[in-house]
């Protein structure tokens, strides 16, 4: 720093304020320098799966979405969506419902957890959630979404965060107006998804609006921009046109943990690394399957790991009837048996 100093011949809290504003924090949450998270997804973010995206560089990650119904009368299928390892800090629980005595409970529930942040989804386009004014269904009631946000904030002692989208469809898009509401009412981060709820996942994601929302001169929470991010160079090229404050990454890294390591050296040195290799793609496939057979059981475990399959060994020619016998085959020995298989058939691709 004394260097630094004597070279630029500048004052210390100048240097100090440049170092800073590079950096994005929710609170004094440091996610380091446009930072990387791993989204929110059902049946994918679990223990097992943000263990292998944190060592590939993930520098923030998300619970499955958690129902507050179902947490707040000790549901198993909700409660286990609370276990996390210090290991994955900084780690958010997100939760979805839409009664404000339930939301403010499971508040509390939360809390004694301590994970470091609650975020709230207000973005779920699946119709038996939005049915219920729960997810993005709420964005046909902005009222009540900022009313449940707030109480939120008031229960909570660790930062609230939100993730939505654009909007309900393409005649309502209030997302600059509502990221404003948001922040007013002091939720410390907005993750928003490019499209709006009738267009599920269908159609390219719109950026434009998250960049309103970031560049609107009265936003100073963080922005994180979320929808079609699937590759380094892509990554890149939207963070320059569209200035978020970072990304979240969901279904692209659904079997490709190493995204994340990708896009940070794409980042860095503007070089595209090799892909990883067969061994590696193997051995992260195990890796996922022993966890999470441990964590949810054998049955269920091998069922949620199915569709990491595709990712893992897409683009190899020829790898069509393993795929097919890893998606069919139910006893855990015979899977291990087949990654084997493949890791030998495609050694020398």
């Amino acid at each position: 720093m004394a260097i630094i100093l004597l070279i630029l011949n500048l004052h210390f809290s100048t240097i100090t304020f440049i170092f800073a504003a590079n950096m994005t924090k929710i609170r004094d949450i440091d996610l380091g320098n446009f930072p990387l998270l791993l989204a929110p997804m059902e049946d994918v973010s679990d223990p097992p799966f943000r263990v292998l995206c944190k060592e590939q560089g993930a520098d923030m990650m998300y619970t499955e979405f958690i129902s507050v119904e179902g947490l707040i009368r000790d549901a198993a299928k909700s409660t286990i969506k609370l276990d996390f390892a210090e290991a994955e800090r900084p780690i958010g629980i997100q939760i979805f419902g839409a009664e404000l005595s339930s939301m403010i409970r499971a508040t509390e529930i939360i809390e004694e957890i301590k994970p470091d942040v609650l975020d709230i989804n207000f973005g779920c386009p699946v119709k038996k959630v939005t049915s219920k004014m729960m997810g993005a269904g709420i964005l046909r009631d902005i009222p009540l979404m900022i009313r449940l946000a707030e109480a939120i904030v008031k229960k909570s002692s660790i930062p609230v965060t939100v993730k939505t989208r654009l909007g309900w469809d393409e005649t309502n898009k209030p997302i600059v107006e509502v990221a404003e509401m948001l922040q007013d009412v002091g939720i410390e981060a907005i993750s928003i998804h490019g499209r709006t709820r009738k267009q599920m996942y269908k159609g390219e994601a719109d950026w434009s609006l998250i960049a309103e929302v970031k560049n609107n001169p009265r936003m100073h929470i963080p922005v994180f921009g979320n929808g079609d991010i699937n590759s380094p160079q892509k990554a890149v090229a939207y963070k320059e046109r569209y200035g978020v404050d970072g990304i979240m990454i969901g279904r692209a890294s659904i079997g490709n943990p190493w995204i994340f390591r990708e896009i940070k050296h794409f980042q860095k040195t503007g070089e595209l690394l090799p892909p990883p290799t067969i061994e590696e793609r193997v051995e992260a496939a195990k890796r996922l399957l022993n966890m999470a057979t441990k964590w949810k059981g054998e049955r269920l475990g091998i069922l949620e790991t199915r569709r990491h399959y595709t990712n893992y060994f897409k683009g190899f020619s020829n790898i069509k009837p393993y795929r097919q016998r890893l998606v069919t085959e139910d006893n855990l020995d015979n899977l291990y048996g087949i990654l084997d298989e493949i890791g030998v058939a495609f050694c020398d691709v």
